[in-house]
């Protein structure tokens, strides 16, 4: 379950920290941790469209680079 309040968080990597927590812990998942988590991230991003100020969107674009790393995927 994704903790509450996670894409408010400013930080890229705490964003991306918990994540991978929620990812890691999911039983309900139909895919590996990486793309489960990278997923939550995207459709966040795509459902929030034009409403994500830029400054937002930079943040949440960098914490997918953080997953990358967590996970060893780049």
């Amino acid at each position: 379950m994704i903790e509450p309040g996670v894409f408010t968080l400013r930080s890229p990597k705490q964003i991306a920290l918990s994540l991978k927590r929620s990812a890691d812990g999911s039983q309900a998942r139909m895919s590996s941790p990486f793309r489960s988590a990278m997923s939550m991230l995207t459709f966040y991003i795509n459902r929030a469209g034009k409403g994500l100020s830029p400054v937002r969107k930079k943040n949440l674009e960098q914490a997918k680079d953080e997953l990358r790393a967590l996970y060893g995927k780049g």
